[in-house]
């Protein structure tokens, strides 16, 4: 009798399953802490302040309605974020955050015979999405850790479809600067897409934050993604959205699912993009954690990849056993050996205490390793 493996496409079964950020319920249960809170959680990239508290207030007030269906097409929302971006709202639709728009990017122009261009450690999303399509994903070494964009240009085949650019870029907190997009930009085919995911943008100083909009406005081949779940805190939530032409945001609909958000969210999320207050709050937060962890990690003479958003690549040796190492301190960061980079790890900032919690761990760990 067949199994359910064998009725499956052939192309899922050696899909790799993500590996998200450990919750810090199963942490505790795995290593019997007797209170959850004592854990610190420095793996996921989750704002350390929380959600805005505009966001909160728009999710209490929301509960009473929930027997309703939402917005199916998230119309307040985009209406929102179309005056705060200055483009139509037709230019934008909203997803379960930014995953599921690269997810439809896939099942609008991916298919078995095509490609996608990425770097080779760039978020391990892109490398998933191409071979639930079967589509070839092209890795593209990094340089520097930093996305290589003339290699990337030069990857382009006449069956690329996309292209994937995360600016700035997970794991490895590095981005490229303006006018080397911009280059590039002018310089991709007519016929790929370039996708530039952009979840980390908003937690740049605002000067820093590229502005690639006005190539939107012009009619380029050019999706930009951005999402909630960061600088807005609502990782919880969910939400994200996309900016592109009309033209491609209608091919994203055609594939996008009724109801895709919740109520809930869109309440919160349009409450969130005018919390200003909150951004400027989270900004500062990342700029002085990012500050701290540098600091410390220099005098405890461990190497790090310097970063221009809230987490960061430390080199410590043997990352997956240092992170059950630090779990058993109560601090949870991220391995990434499945970026090819098993000696580091990857931690999140945190608030000025759970930074120092961080490195008085790390300490202790890498002292115990030294023996």
């Amino acid at each position: 009798m067949p199994t359910f493996t064998d009725l499956a496409n052939p192309w899922i079964r050696g899909l790799k399953v993500y590996e998200p950020g450990r919750p810090i319920e199963e942490v505790a249960r795995e290593l019997g802490f007797a209170d959850a809170s004592s854990i610190v959680k420095m793996a996921s990239n989750e704002n350390a302040l929380g959600p805005s508290p505009r966001a909160v207030r728009a999710m209490k007030a929301s509960a009473r309605q929930m027997h309703l269906y939402p917005d199916g097409s998230a119309f307040y929302l985009r209406q929102a974020l179309a005056k705060k971006l200055q483009v139509p709202p037709e230019y934008l639709v909203c997803g379960c955050g930014s995953n599921e728009l690269i997810e439809f990017l896939g099942h609008v122009f991916l298919d078995k015979g095509a490609s996608a261009v990425m770097a080779d450690r760039a978020f391990i999303v892109y490398k998933l999405i191409a071979s639930m399509f079967c589509a070839e994903a092209i890795s593209v070494p990094m340089r520097e850790l930093t996305h290589d964009l003339d290699a990337m240009l030069a990857a382009i085949r006449p069956d690329t479809r996309l292209v994937f650019i995360a600016n700035p870029n997970n794991p490895t907190g590095t981005m490229v600067s303006t006018p080397a997009l911009e280059r590039f930009l002018e310089q991709a085919p007519p016929h790929v897409v370039v996708v530039v995911d952009e979840a980390y943008t908003e937690l740049l100083p605002t000067a820093q934050q590229p502005n690639l909009l006005r190539y939107v406005r012009e009619g380029r081949k050019l999706v930009v993604a951005r999402t909630f779940s960061k600088a807005y805190g609502l990782a919880g939530l969910r939400c994200g959205y996309a900016i592109a032409v009309p033209e491609c945001i209608q091919l994203i609909n055609r594939v996008r699912q009724p109801f895709n958000l919740t109520a809930m969210t869109l309440a919160a999320c349009e409450a969130a993009l005018g919390d200003e207050r909150h951004l400027r709050r989270t900004q500062k937060m990342v700029a002085g954690g990012l500050r701290q962890l540098e600091s410390g990690l220099t005098r405890l003479g461990l190497e790090f990849v310097p970063s221009v958003v809230n987490f960061m690549l430390v080199k410590t040796g043997a990352g997956r056993e240092v992170t059950k190492q630090l779990e058993r301190e109560g601090v949870i960061v991220r391995p990434v050996d499945g970026y090819d980079l098993p000696d580091f790890v990857r931690v999140s900032v945190g608030t000025q205490p759970e930074n120092a919690r961080f490195l008085t761990a790390l300490e202790k760990v890498m002292a115990a390793r030294r023996g």
